[in-house]
C-alpha cells in the first residue's frame, strides 16, 4: 500500500478481533434506539396519517444523528490519534520504528490512517441508517451526502491535528490535554470569527457548515435553492493535509526526544556502559565525570510526593493551563454579556439552559474530562514504563498508593477544577444567570465536586483495570464523554416529551437500559463486583431522575441525587483498589 505497513498491518489485524465487531454492532443498535426514543417523544402511540408528518420527524432525527456523528467523531478522532503515538513513545517502540527504513510519511501518515481505522468503520456502519431517513423523506440525497462528507473531513482534521501534537510531545497527559483544548480552541475561534466578521469567516467550523446543511432555507442566497458545503469540506481536508505534512517534516527532529540523549550521556558519563573504558574517550568535553547533585527530601508519602514535587507530567504543564485559563476567560468575558431580552441569544438553549449557563457547561466539561484524563495516563505511564510492578513489591500500602494518586492528580489539574467553581461564583455575584441564587451556587458547587471525584476515580480504576495503555484511555474518557452526551440528549428527549412524559416512559426505560449495560462493560471489565453491578444500574436512573428534577425547578433534589450516584459509582470503584491493589490489578497478593 502506498501509505506503508503500518497502516496494512492495522487493516489485516482489525477484522479478528471480536471487539470490532460488537462496536459496529452497539454503534448501529445505539442509533436505533435514540430513533426510536425520538419518535416517542414527537409521535408517542399516535397514528401517523400524513406523509409530511414523517418527514418532519424523518428531519427531525436526521439533525440529532448528524451533530452526535459529527461531535463523536471529533473526539474519538483526536482521542485515538493521540493516544496510538503516545502509548508507542511511553513503550519506547517510536526509537524502534525510526530505526527502520520507514520513510516518514509512511510513519506519520500510517500510524494516522490506522488510528482512524476504527472510527471511518462507525462511519461506515451508520451511512445505511442515513439512507433509511432518506426513505421516510424530508431529507434529500445532497443533505446526507454532504454532511458525511464535512463529518468525514472534520475526523480527518482532528486526526491530523492529535497525531501531530502526539509526535511533538513526550508526555501522555501533555499530548491529550493539548488535543482537547487544540480542538476546543479552533472550534470556537472558527465560530467567533464568523460570528464577528460574517458566515464567510467561519468556512472552517464543520459545525457552521454542518448547521447550514441541515437548515439550507437559512442561507440567505439569491437564485435556485442549493445544499452545498464545499467550501468547508475543502477547507478541512486542507487544514489536515497541512497539519499531516508539517509532522512528516518535523517527524525526525522531534524524535528521538533530547531526553533521550541526554541519559545515553550521562549514562556514559557515569559509567554504566559495559565497555566503559573505551566509551570514556568517546565521552565530550563539556561532560562533567562525578558532578554533585542537590537531592531533595522525599516525605513519608512518596507517591504524592513525585506527583505533586516532581515533574512527572512534562516541563512545560504552565503552557497548557494557561491556555486553559485563556479559554475559561474568553468564555467568562462571553457569559457577562447580556443579550437583549428579544433577542434569540437571550432564549434558552435548546430549551433547557440559558446562554451563559451552557457556557460555563462546556468548562465544566472539558475540566471533567482533563481532571479524567490526568488520572488515567498517571496509572498507564507507571506501566508503560515499568515501574508499576515495582511498586507493587514495595511496602507500599494500597490506600497509600490511591490517596497519593487521587492528590496528585487533583493537584496537577487544581487551575481546571477551581476555575468553574470561580465563574459560578462571578455569574451569582453579578446576577447574570436567572435562578442562580447563592443556595442554587453551592448546590453546583457540590455536584461540581462530587463529579471531579468520579472523574478522577473512573480514570484510576480504568487505569487498573486496562492492561492496555490505549484502551484504558480510550475506555476512561470514552465513558465521561458518553456520559456527557447521553445526559445532554437524555436533556434534549425530556424537553421534547413534556407535553406528554408518560407516553414516553417506555423509550426513557429502554434508553436508560442501554446506557446501563454499557456502563457495566466498561466498570466491571475484569474484576466484577456486587458494588460496580448496583453502581452501573443505579447511575443511569438516579442521573435521569435528577434530570427530571432540574426541569422541573428542583433544586436540592437534583443535587443530592447526584451525589449519590456519582460518589456512590466512585465509592465503589475505589474501595476495592484502596484494600488491596492486587486484586485491582487481576492478580493475587500471595503470586
Amino acid at each position: 500500500m502506498a501509505v506503508g505497513p503500518i497502516f496494512e498491518r492495522e487493516v489485516l489485524t482489525t477484522p479478528r478481533r471480536l471487539s470490532h465487531y460488537v462496536m459496529r454492532a452497539g454503534f448501529v443498535a445505539g442509533l436505533l434506539i435514540l430513533f426510536y426514543s425520538l419518535r416517542q417523544a414527537t409521535i408517542g402511540f399516535q397514528d401517523v396519517v400524513f406523509a409530511g408528518d414523517v418527514a418532519s420527524f424523518s428531519a427531525l432525527v436526521f439533525r440529532v444523528f448528524a451533530l452526535l456523528q459529527l461531535t463523536l467523531s471529533l473526539f474519538f478522532a483526536t482521542l485515538f490519534a493521540a493516544s496510538v503515538v503516545a502509548q508507542e513513545k511511553d513503550r519506547r517502540t517510536l526509537i524502534l520504528l525510526l530505526m527502520t527504513d520507514l520513510r516518514n510519511h509512511e510513519l506519520a501518515v500510517g500510524k494516522l490512517l490506522s488510528s482512524l481505522l476504527n472510527v471511518g468503520v462507525l462511519l461506515a456502519a451508520s451511512w445505511p441508517v442515513f439512507a433509511v431517513l432518506r426513505l421516510l423523506g424530508g431529507v434529500t440525497w445532497s443533505q446526507i451526502l454532504w454532511s458525511q462528507a464535512i463529518v468525514c473531513a472534520a475526523t480527518l482534521a482532528a486526526g491530523a491535528w492529535g497525531c501531530l501534537v502526539a509526535f511533538w510531545r513526550e508526555k501522555t497527559f501533555q499530548t491529550i490535554a493539548i488535543s482537547v483544548l487544540g480542538v476546543g480552541v479552533f472550534l470556537l475561534a472558527a465560530h467567533g470569527l464568523g460570528v464577528v466578521l460574517g458566515g464567510v469567516a467561519a468556512v472552517l467550523s464543520p459545525y457552521d457548515g454542518l448547521l447550514r446543511v441541515l437548515n439550507p432555507l437559512s442561507v440567505d442566497r439569491p437564485g435556485v435553492l442549493q445544499v452545498s458545503a464545499w467550501p468547508t469540506v475543502a477547507g478541512l481536508l486542507v487544514l489536515a493535509a497541512g497539519l499531516s505534512q508539517f509532522t512528516v517534516v518535523m517527524l525526525r527532529r522531534w524524535n528521538p526526544s533530547k531526553e533521550v540523549y541526554q541519559g545515553v550521556v550521562e549514562a556514559v558519563a557515569t559509567g554504566v556502559s559495559e565497555d566503559s573504558a573505551s566509551e570514556e574517550a568517546r565521552i565530550p568535553s563539556t561532560v562533567v565525570k562525578g558532578a554533585q547533585r542537590k537531592h531533595r527530601r522525599v516525605w513519608d508519602q512518596p507517591v504524592i510526593w513525585r506527583e505533586m514535587r516532581t515533574r512527572a507530567y512534562g516541563r512545560r504543564m504552565i503552557w497548557i493551563k494557561l491556555c486553559y485559563v485563556l479559554l475559561a476567560l474568553v468564555v467568562a468575558a462571553a457569559s457577562w454579556v447580556r443579550p437583549e431580552p428579544g433577542s434569540a441569544a437571550g432564549g434558552l438553549v435548546l430549551g433547557m439552559v440559558s446562554a451563559p449557563a451552557f457556557a460555563v457547561l462546556g468548562i465544566g466539561i472539558l475540566s471533567l474530562l482533563l481532571s479524567n484524563a490526568q488520572a488515567v495516563t498517571s496509572i498507564t505511564n507507571e506501566r508503560d514504563g515499568r515501574t508499576l510492578e515495582i511498586l507493587l513489591v514495595t511496602d507500599l500500602r494500597p490506600w497509600e498508593f490511591m490517596f497519593g494518586k487521587i492528590g496528585g492528580a487533583v493537584w496537577n489539574a487544581r487551575e481546571m477544577l477551581v476555575l468553574p467553581l470561580v465563574l459560578v461564583g462571578a455569574l451569582c455575584a453579578g446576577g447574570v444567570i436567572p435562578g442562580l441564587t447563592v443556595e442554587n451556587a453551592v448546590y453546583v458547587g457540590v455536584g461540581y465536586s462530587v463529579l471531579t471525584l468520579f472523574a478522577v476515580a473512573l480514570g484510576l480504576h480504568a487505569g487498573l483495570s486496562y492492561e492496555n495503555s490505549r484502551q484504558a484511555i480510550a475506555h476512561s474518557l470514552g465513558t465521561m464523554f458518553f456520559l456527557c452526551v447521553g445526559i445532554f440528549v437524555f436533556m434534549l428527549l425530556l424537553v421534547e416529551a413534556r407535553s406528554s412524559f408518560a407516553i414516553q416512559l417506555q423509550s426513557f426505560i429502554l434508553f436508560i437500559g442501554f446506557g446501563s449495560l454499557g456502563l457495566y462493560s466498561s466498570l466491571t471489565h475484569r474484576n466484577p463486583s456486587n458494588a460496580l453491578t448496583m453502581a452501573s444500574l443505579l447511575l443511569p436512573f438516579l442521573t435521569f431522575y435528577a434530570i427530571t428534577e432540574f426541569l422541573l425547578g428542583g433544586n436540592l433534589g437534583v443535587c443530592f441525587w447526584i451525589c449519590m450516584a456519582y460518589g456512590f459509582a466512585a465509592v465503589s470503584m475505589m474501595v476495592p483498589a484502596m484494600n488491596d491493589f492486587d486484586i485491582a490489578l487481576g492478580r493475587n497478593a500471595q503470586e
